[in-house]
């Protein structure tokens, strides 16, 4: 896939999502303020509360910033339905898989979408930080129109979206993802290797996973070295600060698929964030990580 192509218009319009945590709704607000007509599946009953208030609540904080308009936010609300019915998102043109990072439950996801959407030519994506997306696309019978569609936290607010076609996707799908992502939903996508980790985690995650040693081996406090790289290196978020917002479970689930694939240390979980995880302790999500959260 190049990403020079000035095709215009990738023909989507019915998009769903398969999972409603962070980062789904996330997918889905952005699809919604783009126009487009978003479908997301959730996985349990409480999640038809939750996730419709946390699309209402992040739409809710757009107007108050300005970057909204009171009927731009009513309009993006219109265009979002949830529903438990995985067969509700057969008529998609598009659905982007956005659950936990468990190879297991995304295999077993693809397996079900690619016998539950009718269109011939939908794509079908993984938001996956870190699985080959390969591994999902041989669970289906269309792996030629699955590809990684890999957006950032928090996704209405971070332009980059990588890009990342498995040695089976075909070229018109990865072309047609890319005009989607760039022209649909103004995001800037770069290409990415099919390896775990990508491109971003690949040099993200050993910089975390240092700074979580210097923690461990009592160099220096979590605040302090979250302190030493934004007021010394000018970054927006510590690295111990950014590991509780990405979540410390999902931390783990990163490390490993990307130790397992290249057998590094430095991709190694540390003890300390291994228990951490076990000790229910996730980060920002559940209220306290290496950091506490109010």
């Amino acid at each position: 896939m190049t990403l020079s192509t000035h095709q215009t218009g990738a023909g989507i319009e019915r998009v769903g999502v398969a999972g409603s945590g962070i980062m789904g709704t996330g997918i889905a607000e952005l699809c919604a303020k783009s126009g487009l007509d978003v479908r997301v599946a959730v996985f349990s009953e409480a999640s038809l509360v939750s996730a419709p208030r946390r699309l209402a609540a992040s739409l809710e904080r757009g107007v108050a910033r300005g970057k909204l308009t009171a009927p731009e936010r009513d309009a993006a609300l219109a265009r979002v339905s949830f529903t438990r019915d995985l067969a509700d998102l057969a008529d998609r043109q598009l659905v982007i898989e956005a659950v936990k990072e468990d190879e297991q439950l995304k295999l077993e996801l693809f397996a079900t979408l690619d016998k539950t959407v009718e269109d011939p030519d939908a794509i079908l994506a993984t938001n996956t930080s870190s699985i080959p997306v390969v591994r999902l696309a041989a669970a289906t019978r269309r792996p030629g129109q699955v590809l990684g569609i890999h957006f950032f936290n928090p996704v209405p607010a971070l332009p980059l979206v990588e890009l990342v076609s498995s040695v089976l996707t075909e070229e018109r799908v990865g072309e047609r993802a890319l005009v989607f992502v760039r022209d649909t939903l103004g995001k800037k996508p770069i290409a990415s290797p099919d390896r775990a980790g990508f491109l971003v985690n690949a040099l993200l995650f050993p910089y975390l996973l240092s700074a979580i040693r210097m923690v461990e081996s009592g160099l220096a406090s979590a605040e302090v070295v979250d302190q030493g790289m934004e007021q010394g290196c000018a970054h927006p978020m510590g690295p111990l600060r950014l590991a509780d917002l990405i979540g410390l479970d999902t931390t783990v689930s990163i490390a490993r698929a990307m130790y397992e694939e290249f057998k590094e240390p430095l991709y190694a979980p540390p003890p300390l964030l291994l228990r951490m995880v076990e000790g229910g302790l996730l980060g920002k999500k559940s209220g306290r990580g290496f950091h506490t959260y109010t």
